[in-house]
């Protein structure tokens, strides 16, 4: 048993269409709101995040216009695709449609979809924050994961379990936010990171936003681990393995 789905998203963005087919088609781009490092070849779209290392062949690649790829399927039946359609407008924004679809095998499909359904949404929401606030520029990804937790077993879907609810309260606290912080809440990042202000653009279940004039930093519910930072830094000056550093070191401190 298992369950095809598709996810459909689309917004109205104040960048041009060759700004965003950077952001999507090229590496450097794709680095400045997806997840991890990324490279992007003839043939091939490839993500590097922690152990997770899929490399998804492109199926349509028509510049300014139409970008498309996949994986492959596995025996199960499972695999995941995403299309990027690009339209032109008026005064140099675009609207972006993005199209995520595939199949989920086994019993337990509707666990997975639901984080990869709130996962979706987050990083869609970068991606347009990136074309709103950073269009043109690249960023430095960054990825930090948080202390282990032995309160925090795995739920079927890979996530870790009880301790997230306590990490996000403990997250939502160093942070100066509410439990369910709407988008525009101010934040204040102080301690291992520096006093900087910003703002939450993005909340949801699993996840959490917030964008400052030189970053772009995401709070996630982890795979194996209560949480991890996937950031995306916009200073010419960043450096990620201190910002690593930095924020594992943010993340310890906050989360113990």
């Amino acid at each position: 048993m298992g369950q095809p789905f598709a996810q459909d998203h689309t917004a109205d963005v104040p960048a041009s269409p060759d700004q965003v087919w950077a952001a999507i088609a090229t590496g450097p781009g794709i680095d400045s709101w997806f997840m991890g490092r990324n490279e992007v070849t003839a043939s091939t779209v490839r993500t590097v995040f922690g152990e997770y290392t899929p490399e998804l062949k492109i199926t349509e690649s028509d510049p300014a216009h139409r970008f498309a790829y996949r994986s492959g399927q596995a025996p199960d039946g499972r695999f995941i695709a995403y299309e990027f359609l690009i339209e032109g407008r008026a005064r140099g924004s675009t609207v972006l449609r993005v199209v995520t679809s595939g199949f989920l095998p086994g019993e337990d499909w509707a666990d997975e979809f639901e984080a990869m359904t709130l996962g979706g949404e987050l990083y869609f929401r970068t991606l347009v924050e990136y074309l709103t606030y950073f269009a043109g520029r690249f960023a430095t990804p960054v990825t930090a994961f948080g202390p282990s937790s032995p309160s925090g077993p795995s739920d079927r879907s890979g996530l870790s379990g009880p301790s997230w609810t306590r990490d996000r309260s403990l997250l939502c606290r160093e942070l100066g936010l509410a439990e369910a912080p709407p988008p525009g809440d101010p934040v204040r990042l102080t301690g291992e990171i520096g006093p900087t202000d910003g703002v939450v653009y993005f909340a949801n279940a699993h996840a959490i936003g917030v964008r400052t004039p030189d970053a772009l930093y995401r709070f996630m519910r982890g795979f194996g681990k209560p949480v991890i930072a996937a950031h995306h830094l916009f200073a010419a000056c960043a450096e990620p393995d201190q910002a690593r550093q930095a924020w594992e070191a943010w993340l310890s401190r906050t989360l113990t």
